[in-house]
């Protein structure tokens, strides 16, 4: 019984991390690297500032609250960097509950 629950721990872990989104700073990286980034790991959350933005790739795979848009924030060298597979909070969701 020890060794089930063990195992099962060791399962939910791995899977709860391979399902997390890769975290970067857009002010260490250009804009470049942060589209090659999200292009490579799929879900990105994007810190800009005090808060942040999160990013799917391809588009289509925004969640179920959150609709396709259009971010623009400011890379390493402070170059304003449009990207449009942001997921953005869509009011109008069904999922967003007033």
């Amino acid at each position: 019984m020890k060794n089930v629950a063990l195992a099962a721990a060791l399962l939910l872990s791995s899977t709860s991390v391979a399902g997390a989104d890769a975290q970067i700073n857009a002010r260490d990286h250009t804009c470049s690297q942060i589209a090659q980034i999200v292009r490579q790991e799929k879900k990105v959350f994007v810190r800009v500032g005090i808060g942040g933005r999160k990013f799917r790739y391809p588009p289509a795979r925004c969640g179920p609250s959150d609709k396709r848009g259009t971010t623009s924030l400011r890379d390493a060298n402070g170059r304003q960097c449009l990207l449009d597979y942001a997921c953005v909070y869509d009011p109008e969701s069904f999922y967003n509950f007033r």
